[in-house]
């Protein structure tokens, strides 16, 4: 069985060594321990810590996460976990809302303020020095 030390784990998937351990606090990831005390994963753990970031990624909390990881794990889907996910699907969705609509205000603040007749002194941009 192929293993990776917390470095080489870190490597692999793109994170830091201090975000495994902070993982494996959360109770998100599990390391076999040597004799002298060296973490040790699966190679299995590369996909177990993108899928992290991933949530991560799409804000979930450690304690959601942790709350699924077990369905992930057993491979089981639950109604519950269905649930959970599709809660957290519709808060990012609501999210998602917020930032277009914040987006289009700021277009509009950029188009207006372009406009001579918006009161804005219209300043352009140094020329580039050779």
């Amino acid at each position: 069985m192929v293993t990776f030390r917390i470095g080489d784990l870190a490597a692999r998937a793109g994170v830091s060594t201090r975000a495994l351990r902070y993982y494996e606090e959360q109770g998100l990831l599990a390391a076999q321990r040597s004799p002298a005390g060296q973490r040790h994963y699966p190679e299995s753990a590369v996909d177990r810590v993108k899928l992290i970031q991933m949530l991560y990624a799409a804000n979930l909390s450690s304690r959601t996460i942790a709350d699924l990881m077990p369905c992930v794990d057993a491979k089981v889907n639950t109604p519950q976990s269905r649930a959970r996910l599709a809660a957290e699907r519709d808060r990012i969705d609501a999210q998602i809302a917020e930032l277009i609509a914040a987006r289009r205000r700021l277009d509009e603040v950029i188009s207006r303020s372009a406009h001579p007749a918006s009161g804005c002194t219209y300043e352009s941009a140094p020329a580039a020095a050779d």
